[in-house]
């Protein structure tokens, strides 16, 4: 079968699979299938190779932990300098320091970076989490639980490369006479 169907099955079969499991028997954690899916795509947007999945990875993290650093900042400044301008402030240093940052061959994937940043920010701020930033639990602490819902979602994506590639057709080779 040709690659794009070949992944298409294992892309949709493991989309499926995982957002099951999500919303259903580990939702008792409260991963983010939402964050997973950005990390897998995230993981074919680079190559989806092994390679991007060694970048994309550490890259996300560093997203996710400048992003609830700057969730951190913009509401321990809030009182003083008002929303508009801790936010202004706390995002533009988080922003300069993702792009810094991509000096380290390990954090290269600044696209990557501002996904794991632009998801905490998502979720503290849409599901009512600034109150919860320092919060122990996967539960409550956006970044650990965006940072453990994007590991998921970047293996995902992974594991469906392989999947798909394995059951591609291999090209047929003529015999020589």
């Amino acid at each position: 079968m040709p690659v794009l169907t070949a992944l298409a099955l294992s892309i949709g079969i493991l989309g499926g699979l995982a957002t099951w499991a999500f919303v259903g028997p580990a939702a008792a954690l409260s991963l983010q299938i939402w964050a997973a899916f950005v990390a897998w795509a995230a993981f074919y947007h680079s190559g989806g190779t092994s390679a991007a999945l060694k970048t994309n990875i550490p890259a996300h993290l560093l997203g996710a932990f400048i992003g609830w650093l700057a969730l951190v900042g913009t509401t321990s400044l809030a009182g003083g300098l008002g929303v508009p301008v801790a936010a202004g402030i706390c995002v533009g240093i988080g922003a300069a320091a993702m792009v810094f940052f991509a000096n380290v061959p390990l954090f290269a994937s600044i696209p990557s970076t501002v996904y794991g940043f632009a998801c905490v920010a998502a979720y503290a701020l849409l599901a009512g989490k600034l109150g919860t930033l320092y919060a122990a639990t996967l539960v409550d602490n956006p970044f650990l639980n965006i940072a453990a819902s994007m590991i998921v979602g970047a293996l995902l994506g992974y594991l469906s490369q392989a999947i798909g590639l394995a059951v591609a057709a291999k090209p047929r080779t003529s015999a020589a006479a």
